[in-house]
């Protein structure tokens, strides 16, 4: 079957095209992202939203794009509903952690993630999650979120076994190259696509720096706008 491809969008934001061609945004912050090449802005199409947390910087264009394409949603329980109070068709439940919903011929399955949460308005909407995205060609692509490194990652790898692990590596706000040297150690994965860095100041680390902490890591350094196959 054909390849997924993966485009980085910059920041935490990916556009996939699964092997039937269904179009999945994940943390689909495109208009305020200052690394979102201007030709990614306004997509032509979207069959699916997938989001780790309620932070702006990563729920990001979904109520607008919601509003234009009416795409499936992939959000935890209290982050689905929030998006329902904003005019975004969702489910009528969302699921949680360890939960696995079926959206455009691809499962998604909500993992563990340790970082703060709410809506850009303030509101509480959960916990914040990773992804673990298996389509139908066997390929699983595990999105850590905004995440700091943590033992249970190790799990991640023994029950998903994902070929590729997204994993921020900015710092600060998440985990930093060292850090995340280790959740390549702990998962398993073998290619890394790092992503959260180089947005803003602060969010100081990068691919170089994570080749240092993961020895025998393919990391797959895209540039915004750029695909990869997996």
């Amino acid at each position: 079957m054909p390849d997924v491809s993966v485009t980085w969008l910059g920041h935490g934001s990916f556009r996939l095209d699964s092997p039937e061609g269904k179009r999945i945004y994940v943390d689909p912050f495109l208009n305020g992202n200052p690394k979102c090449p201007e030709s990614e802005l306004e997509p032509e199409r979207v069959d699916v939203i997938a989001l780790t947390h309620g932070h702006g910087d990563h729920v990001g264009d979904t109520v607008a794009l919601s509003q234009k394409f009416s795409p499936e949603i992939v959000a935890l329980l209290e982050l689905n509903e929030w998006l329902g109070t904003q005019g975004v068709q969702v489910p009528d439940m969302g699921p949680n952690k360890g939960g696995t919903v079926e959206a455009g011929g691809v499962n998604f399955t909500l993992t563990n993630a340790f970082h703060s949460n709410a809506a850009p308005d303030g509101t509480y909407v959960g916990e914040c999650t990773g992804l673990v995205l298996t389509f139908s060609n066997g390929t699983a692509i595990y999105f850590a979120g905004d995440t700091c490194v943590f033992g249970d990652m190790q799990l991640i790898g023994r029950i998903y076994s994902p070929e590729v692990a997204v994993l921020p590596i900015g710092g600060y706000f998440t985990m930093d190259p060292r850090e995340a040297g280790v959740a390549l150690e702990l998962l398993g994965a073998k290619r890394c696509i790092p992503c959260h860095y180089g947005t803003f100041p602060v969010l100081t680390g990068t691919p170089d720096e994570l080749r240092r902490h993961a020895s025998g890591v393919e990391i797959i350094d895209l540039q915004p706008g750029e695909t990869t196959t997996v």
